[in-house]
């Protein structure tokens, strides 16, 4: 297993913040004076998006690029065509870059449904998809993932996320029921599924055959108590720390690390410790989190 890390480890989100990040050179710069191999590729147009140019910034710091963040509002099938364009444009930047190794990391479109993002962490089951959403969200799902593969090669795993429709244990149960596991593969992020309720060493033994990808993440357990008897919305419970740095909450990483090598996973693990923009100190987290993983031998 190599390890990356990525550029939402610095604040570079999806959701359109005023704040902005940190310009991408400095970014890359860190990732790889922590000591990490690779990156994804953060929302579309941080990192450069023409091939050469985009391959000489990884190839000048011995970086690999792996994987690619695509969000789609999946359950309204308005929003499938657009979603499968920006999936088509996105793989077929990584096919260039990387070639058909690399996944495009497809996930709902987190925080744009309010009772999602307000409920975040605390999600009821009244607070879900019916039978027929369901269908609309897994046929979406599935017609990105084979578009995608057969016009690059490449794969698609889904992200489930904390704030969208697919952030519980049952939730990713019932998506991966739906779903053709020859095609669509899941990208497990622990940090996430534990805020959602779960545990992700069960996972790792439960989604096995599907985990094509791994986000390391670790959640605040404080915060987490804190952002359910508050109520606190999705982004708050990030601003507050819920996604604090590895070993510093309740992800049993060693055993996860185990769970993992014991099924026979050979990908990636990237570090993400999700921040806002101008939150934190990235690099020196970045620092941190790659000796505690040296410490189990990644």
């Amino acid at each position: 297993m190599k390890v990356a890390n990525a550029p939402v480890s610095w604040g570079v989100l999806e959701f359109g913040f005023k704040e902005s990040p940190p310009g991408f050179a400095q970014v890359l710069d860190e990732i790889r004076d922590t000591g990490y191999q690779g990156t994804e590729l953060g929302d579309w147009g941080y990192l450069p998006t023409d091939p050469e140019r985009l391959s000489v910034e990884l190839a000048s710091r011995n970086l690999e690029l792996l994987a690619a963040f695509v969000p789609v509002r999946l359950a309204d099938h308005r929003a499938h065509a657009a979603g499968e364009a920006h999936a088509l444009r996105v793989s077929g930047l990584l096919k260039a870059v990387t070639g058909p190794a690399a996944l495009v990391i497809l996930s709902d479109d987190n925080a744009s449904v309010e009772l999602r993002a307000a409920n975040a962490g605390r999600i009821r089951p009244e607070h879900g998809l019916d039978r027929g959403q369901w269908k609309v969200f897994a046929g979406g799902a599935e017609r990105i993932a084979r578009s995608v593969l057969e016009a690059t090669g490449l794969r698609a795993a889904f992200h489930h996320h904390c704030g969208g429709y697919v952030e519980t244990p049952a939730e990713l149960g019932t998506l991966m029921k739906l779903t053709d596991p020859d095609l669509l593969g899941l990208c497990l992020d622990t940090g996430h599924y534990r805020f959602g309720g779960g545990d992700p060493v069960e996972a790792v033994s439960r989604y096995a055959e599907r985990i094509w990808h791994v986000h390391f993440k670790d959640c605040d357990p404080e915060v987490a108590a804190n952002s359910r008897s508050q109520g606190w919305e999705y982004l708050e419970s990030v601003r507050r720390g819920v996604f604090c740095e590895l070993g510093q909450g309740e992800v049993d990483f060693p055993k996860v690390v185990d769970a993992l090598q014991q099924k026979g996973y050979q990908g990636w693990i990237v570090v993400e410790q999700d921040v806002l923009p101008g939150m934190g100190a990235p690099r020196e987290s970045a620092a941190r989190n790659r000796v505690y993983l040296k410490l189990m031998g990644l």
